[in-house]
C-alpha cells in the first residue's frame, strides 16, 4: 500500500484516536485483546492482528469448542460475542449465566450464576430462571488493580438488572448496588419507567471511564410502553450518575419505547456516548403519538459525564415501519478528500449509511429528503417527507417491482405476482394499510443487528444486509378478537389502540421468498468516494431439503469483523458455516462447518501461546427457526505453521 500523506491536524487526529482506542476499556492490550463487543469502545469491529492473512487463512482449523449446556430447542438464541481481556474469554448464555474460559484451551475458569450463587446465604437474585437472549458482557479494570473486584465484568439481563462480577473469580461484587438494597447488581426497576412493560436488556452495557451505561428494553406493542431510558451507573458503587430519556417530558404518559435495545459505542477522547434509539410505541400505528419525538429512531450523541445531548439526527420521522436503529454507530477515523475525519457511521434498516462528524454532527455525505406515501388508516397521519442519505452507496435493495418477483417454479412466481397486485406498495416508506401493504425493506432490514465493520487499512466499511419483504395489515379491533393471538415482531395486539397488526414474510406457498435474490449480501463501500467497491451474496439456505444456490444468499442475523490481515470473518447466515473473505475483493477464501448456524458476530485475539484465534458462537436462533445449540468454537492456525512463520 502506498503511504498516505496527511496534514498535521490529520496526524494529530490519528494519534489521539489510536491512544483513545488503546486505553478505552482500561489497561488492556489493544493489539491482542478484544475487550468490548465491537473490539474497541468505538465499535469498529476491527482487529490489528495479522497472523492470519489471505495467504494462510485456508489452513485454519478448529482449536477448541466449549459447551455451556444452556439451550432449549425452539426457544433459545445464542447471539453472543465473547470478549477477551485479563487473559480470559468471557461470555454470557441465554440462561443468564456468565462463563470465563481459558483462551487457549476453552476450559472453564469460573461460572457466574445469579440464581444459585449466594450472598449472605441467599441467591444473588430471587427470580426464577428463564431463557432470554444475551449478546455480550462488558469489562472494566482500575488503573492499578490490586484488590478484589478491581477488574469487573458487567452483564445486563432480561429482568432489568445489571450485575457486577469479579473478573478474576466470578463472584458477585457486593459493593455494587448495596445502597439500593441488593448487593451484586443494580435494577432499573428501582427508578421511574414512565410506562408499562418489561425492562430487560439483551445487549451488553457500555463501559467508558468509570461509568457502566445500560439501556432498557421496551414492549413497543403497548401504547404507553416503558420509556427507553438509558442510565449511567458508577462502576464501583452502582450509584446512578445520570439518566437519558428520549421521550419528551410532556408526553411520557402517552407513549414510550424509543429505547436502545442494541449495542452502544463511546468516544473516550471527546467524552461522548452514542446511542441508536428505536421507534416509539406503538409499532406500526402512530395515531396516539401525533407529536414530535425527535430523539426516537435517532443517532444520539451524549456527554459521557452528564448524559446531556450534544447532537442528534433522526433517521425516520413518525416511524410506522419499525425502522429502529439496529446497531451502534461506528466511531472511526476515515479518510475523506485527503484528510482524516473522526466520524460516526450509522447503518439503518432501510439500507442507508449516515456519516457524521463525530463532534458536531455535521453530515460528511449529504442528506436529502424524499416525499413518501400518505397513510390510509383512520386516525393516522404519516410524515410527509423522510430523510435519505445521498452521495454514498446504499447497501440493501430498497425497491421491488412486479416483474422482478421470484419463484422457484413459474406457478410460484405467478402466486407472488398475484399477491403483489393485491397489496398496497408505493416504494420505500409505504405505510401499513387495512387492506394490506408490502413493507420493503422489512422490519428485519436491510441492515440489522451486528451488521457493519470498518477496515481502516483500506478505508472500506463492510456491511451486510438482508433482503426480505413482509406483508402487513392494520386490522380494526372487534369484540371477538382473541387476546391470545400469536405475538411476534409483525403480529401484535397494539394494546391501547383501535388496531391490531397481522403480518408475515412475503413468501410463496413453498416457503420461498417472493423477493428476488440475493436474500443476503455483504458489501464494501469506499468511505472516500462513497462508491460501492463490491457486493457478494452471503450464505446459503435450506428449505424442504433443498439447498439454495450460492448466488441467492441467505437471510442473516449477526455481522462481520475485519482484520489487518485483510480478512473479513462472518457467519450470520442460516447455513451452518463461518467464512473468511478477502476484504479487497469479497472473494471467499475459507469456510468451516459449524454444529448449527451462527447468528452472531465473531471476534479474534492473540492467545498466550502466540496464536491468533477466531471465535464464533454457534447456537442458532429461535426466531429464525434454526436448530439450537450452545457451542463457542475457536479456530487457529496449526502450531507448526505459526512457528514456521515466526522463523521467517
Amino acid at each position: 500500500m502506498e503511504p498516505v500523506h496527511l496534514n498535521n491536524s490529520s496526524i494529530v487526529v490519528e494519534v489521539l484516536a489510536a491512544l483513545a482506542t488503546l486505553f478505552a476499556a482500561g489497561n488492556v492490550n489493544a493489539q491482542s485483546d478484544w475487550p468490548t463487543f465491537g473490539g474497541d469502545v468505538g465499535g469498529s469491529q476491527y482487529s490489528p492482528l495479522t497472523q492470519i492473512d489471505r495467504g494462510n487463512v485456508d489452513e485454519l482449523r478448529p482449536a477448541w469448542t466449549h459447551h455451556s449446556g444452556d439451550f432449549e430447542e425452539g426457544k433459545t438464541s445464542l447471539q453472543v460475542t465473547p470478549i477477551h481481556a485479563n487473559d480470559m474469554l468471557y461470555y454470557c448464555t441465554p440462561m443468564n449465566r456468565v462463563f470465563a474460559l481459558d483462551p487457549t484451551t476453552g476450559k472453564e475458569r469460573w461460572v457466574f450464576d445469579p440464581h444459585t450463587q449466594e450472598i449472605d446465604g441467599k441467591p444473588v437474585i430471587a427470580e426464577d430462571r428463564k431463557s432470554g437472549t444475551c449478546r455480550g458482557v462488558a469489562y472494566w479494570e482500575a488503573n492499578k488493580p490490586t484488590a478484589t473486584c478491581d477488574r469487573r465484568i458487567f452483564k445486563s439481563d432480561q429482568f432489568g438488572f445489571v450485575y457486577a462480577i469479579d473478573a478474576e473469580t466470578g463472584r458477585a461484587c457486593t459493593d455494587f448496588g448495596t445502597a439500593q438494597g441488593h448487593p451484586g447488581y443494580v435494577s432499573h426497576h428501582d427508578y421511574e419507567a414512565h410506562g408499562e412493560g418489561h425492562l430487560g436488556m439483551s445487549s451488553p452495557p457500555l463501559v467508558i471511564g468509570d461509568l457502566v451505561i445500560a439501556g432498557t428494553g421496551a414492549n413497543d406493542g403497548l401504547s404507553n410502553a416503558a420509556d427507553g431510558i438509558v442510565r449511567a451507573f458508577d462502576v464501583r458503587s452502582g450509584a446512578v450518575r445520570w439518566e437519558f430519556n428520549p421521550i419528551p417530558e410532556n408526553v411520557r404518559e402517552k407513549t414510550g419505547a424509543a429505547n436502545v435495545w442494541s449495542t452502544m459505542s463511546g468516544d473516550v477522547e471527546n467524552g461522548l456516548v452514542f446511542l441508536p434509539t428505536t421507534s416509539p410505541s406503538t409499532d406500526y400505528y402512530g395515531g396516539g403519538r401525533l407529536f414530535d419525538i425527535p430523539l426516537s429512531d435517532a443517532v444520539v450523541a451524549l456527554d459521557a459525564e452528564t448524559g446531556e445531548v450534544e447532537w442528534s439526527f433522526q433517521t425516520v420521522r413518525h416511524d410506522l415501519f419499525d425502522y429502529d436503529l439496529p446497531g451502534h454507530a461506528l466511531l472511526v477515523n476515515i479518510k475523506k478528500d485527503g484528510k482524516a475525519r473522526a466520524v460516526a457511521i450509522q447503518q439503518t434498516k432501510m439500507g442507508f449509511l449516515y456519516v457524521f462528524d463525530r463532534i458536531t454532527g455535521e453530515p460528511i455525505f449529504p442528506i436529502g429528503e424524499m416525499d413518501v406515501p400518505k397513510s390510509d388508516v383512520l386516525g393516522e397521519v404519516a410524515a410527509l417527507r423522510q430523510p435519505v442519505s445521498r452521495g454514498i452507496a446504499t447497501f440493501a435493495r430498497q425497491t421491488l417491482d412486479r416483474e422482478s418477483l421470484f419463484g422457484i417454479t413459474p406457478l410460484d412466481r405467478l402466486w407472488c405476482q398475484a399477491r403483489f397486485d393485491e397489496l398496497r406498495y408505493e416504494g420505500l416508506f409505504t405505510p401499513p394499510s387495512p387492506s394490506g401493504s408490502l413493507l420493503f425493506p422489512s422490519a428485519l432490514g436491510g441492515g440489522n443487528w451486528g451488521g457493519a465493520a470498518y477496515h481502516r487499512d483500506s478505508n472500506l466499511i463492510i456491511v451486510k444486509s438482508e433482503n426480505l419483504a413482509t406483508r402487513l395489515s392494520l386490522i380494526p379491533k372487534t369484540d371477538d378478537d382473541n387476546e391470545d393471538l400469536p405475538v411476534d415482531y409483525l403480529s401484535r395486539p397494539l394494546e391501547g389502540t383501535p388496531y391490531r397488526t397481522a403480518g408475515e414474510l412475503f413468501v410463496s406457498p413453498l416457503g420461498i421468498p417472493c423477493t428476488p435474490p440475493p436474500w443476503g449480501t455483504l458489501s464494501a463501500i469506499d468511505m472516500d468516494s462513497g462508491g460501492l467497491r463490491w457486493q457478494v451474496p452471503l450464505g446459503q439456505v435450506k428449505r424442504f431439503g433443498v439447498k439454495s444456490l450460492a448466488a441467492w444468499g441467505s437471510p442473516n442475523i449477526g455481522g462481520p469483523i475485519v482484520t489487518a490481515g485483510n480478512l473479513i470473518f462472518v457467519a450470520a447466515s442460516l447455513d451452518e458455516k463461518i467464512r473468511a473473505l478477502d476484504v479487497m475483493t469479497g472473494e471467499q477464501l475459507w469456510q468451516a462447518n459449524l454444529l448449527v448456524s451462527a447468528t452472531a458476530v465473531p471476534m479474534t485475539y492473540m492467545g498466550s501461546d502466540a496464536r491468533q484465534y477466531v471465535v464464533i458462537a454457534a447456537g442458532g436462533t429461535a426466531r429464525a427457526e434454526t436448530g439450537a445449540g450452545d457451542a463457542i468454537t475457536a479456530f487457529a492456525l496449526p502450531i507448526k505453521l505459526v512457528n514456521q512463520r515466526e522463523r521467517q
